[in-house]
C-alpha cells in the first residue's frame, strides 16, 4: 500500500506467473517496472518511457499531424500515466492503456486548437521513414510527396476516423486491440473503419485532383 496525503491506495501485484492480470497479457518486464514505479522507483517508470516513447511519438505524429505536437502529446500522456499508474489494473497491455491516454490527450489538444483559431497551419512533411542511402533523389522525392499527400488527406478527416485509420493501417492493431484502446465494441470498430477508409479515399482523390489542377494552371 502507498500513502498519498490522507488517502491510502493500493497498487496491483503481479501474480506468480507474472504474465496475466484480469485475464489480459502483460509483459513480465512491463509488470516488474510498473510495480517498481508504484513503489516509488522513478527510474523504473523512466525505463517504461524509454521503451515506448519512440513508438508512441511515431504513431501520434500521424494522429496529430506534426512531430512537435506528437512529442507534446506523448509527454502529456506519460505524465498522466505516471499519475494514474496505480489505477492500472492490467485489463490490457500497458502500451494499450498508455495509447488510450495519449489518443484522448491528442483529441483534446486538437479541439483546444480549433477553439483558438479557425484556420489550421500548414503541416510540413516530417520524413518519418529512415533514409535509404541507396535511394535515388527522384525516388525519395516521390516517396515524400506521396507521404505528404496521405498526411494532408488524413488531416481532413474527423478525429475519430483519423485515429482509427492510424491504429489499423499504420500501427497494425487488430480489431480487438483497437476496441480496447478506443473503448468501443468490435462491431463499431469495423463499421467506423469502413467509413474512415471511404472518407480517406475521397480526400486522397481531392488532394490528387488539386495537384493536377495546380500543375495545369502553371503550364497555362
Amino acid at each position: 500500500m502507498l500513502a498519498t496525503g490522507q488517502t491510502t491506495v493500493g497498487y496491483w501485484e503481479l501474480p506468480p506467473s507474472g504474465v496475466r492480470l484480469n485475464g489480459a497479457k502483460v509483459e513480465q518486464e512491463d509488470g516488474q517496472m510498473i510495480r517498481a514505479a508504484c513503489q516509488g522507483d522513478a527510474a523504473a517508470f523512466g525505463a517504461l518511457v524509454s521503451k515506448y516513447q519512440a513508438r508512441l511519438c511515431t504513431s501520434l505524429t500521424h494522429v496529430c499531424g506534426s512531430l512537435d505536437d506528437a512529442e507534446d502529446v506523448a509527454q502529456e500522456a506519460f505524465v498522466q500515466a505516471y499519475v494514474k499508474l496505480r489505477s492500472f489494473a492490467g485489463g490490457s497491455a500497458f502500451y494499450t492503456w498508455l495509447y488510450r491516454i495519449a489518443v484522448n490527450a491528442a483529441i483534446s489538444k486538437r479541439r483546444r486548437r480549433r477553439e483558438q483559431t479557425s484556420v489550421e497551419s500548414k503541416r510540413e512533411e516530417l520524413g518519418l521513414e529512415p533514409l535509404d542511402d541507396g535511394e535515388r533523389a527522384d525516388e525519395r522525392l516521390l516517396r515524400e510527396e506521396r507521404a505528404a499527400q496521405v498526411q494532408r488527406a488524413l488531416s481532413k478527416l474527423s478525429d475519430e476516423h483519423r485515429t482509427i485509420l492510424v491504429l489499423r493501417e499504420i500501427d497494425d492493431c487488430d480489431y480487438d486491440e483497437i476496441a480496447q484502446i478506443l473503448e468501443l465494441p468490435v462491431g463499431t470498430v469495423r463499421s467506423r473503419l469502413h467509413r474512415a477508409r471511404l472518407q480517406l479515399k475521397e480526400q486522397l482523390d481531392a488532394v490528387l485532383n488539386d495537384r493536377v489542377l495546380g500543375e495545369t494552371t502553371k503550364r497555362a
